[in-house]
């Protein structure tokens, strides 16, 4: 009698989870908040941090996303101009025209990109001439405290 229950219940168990995965198979993702960190000046790593910004978008929908990418320290390389490099304290400037053209790919989609303030005064980068398409609106005190907050409002963190 307690095995004809037991294969019962697992037999429920199962059909439930079956629904359940149908269920959000048809609703797809729903709306998410991310941010994605970069801090390393690696160019090939940075560009394949892009690419998993457009296929997350890809994935959800630009609708259904608020995503944001923090760069501090040695991240600043991803928007800074190479002829810029040798006024600054990074190694990389790695803006090329690919890069840049898909970051107006991103930005076009709604991807906001932050640059941290405690960076481009340690690594004496000026951000309207050295930075490509980094406005005031752009720069953020501090790029870590700016992803715990973003973090402490619901953000889920990645760092490709």
């Amino acid at each position: 009698m307690i095995k004809i229950s037991t294969l019962a219940a697992s037999l429920f168990m199962a059909f439930a989870l079956l629904g359940t995965q149908s269920v959000l198979a048809q609703q797809g993702y729903g709306k998410q908040k991310v941010v994605y960190h970069i801090n390393y000046d690696n160019p090939k790593a940075q560009a394949g941090a892009l690419r998993n910004i457009q296929n997350h978008i890809n994935a959800v929908g630009k609708d259904k996303l608020d995503l944001k990418v923090v760069m501090h320290g040695k991240g600043l390389s991803l928007v800074l101009e190479p002829d810029a490099l040798k006024n600054t304290k990074l190694k990389y400037g790695n803006a090329t025209d690919v890069i840049t053209a898909k970051i107006d790919g991103l930005k076009q989609q709604g991807v906001k990109f932050n640059v941290c303030a405690n960076t481009l005064r340690g690594k004496k980068i000026n951000y309207e001439e050295d930075l490509y398409d980094v406005s005031k609106a752009d720069i953020v005190p501090s790029g870590v405290a700016e992803l715990a907050k973003l973090q402490a409002e619901g953000y889920a963190y990645i760092r490709p």
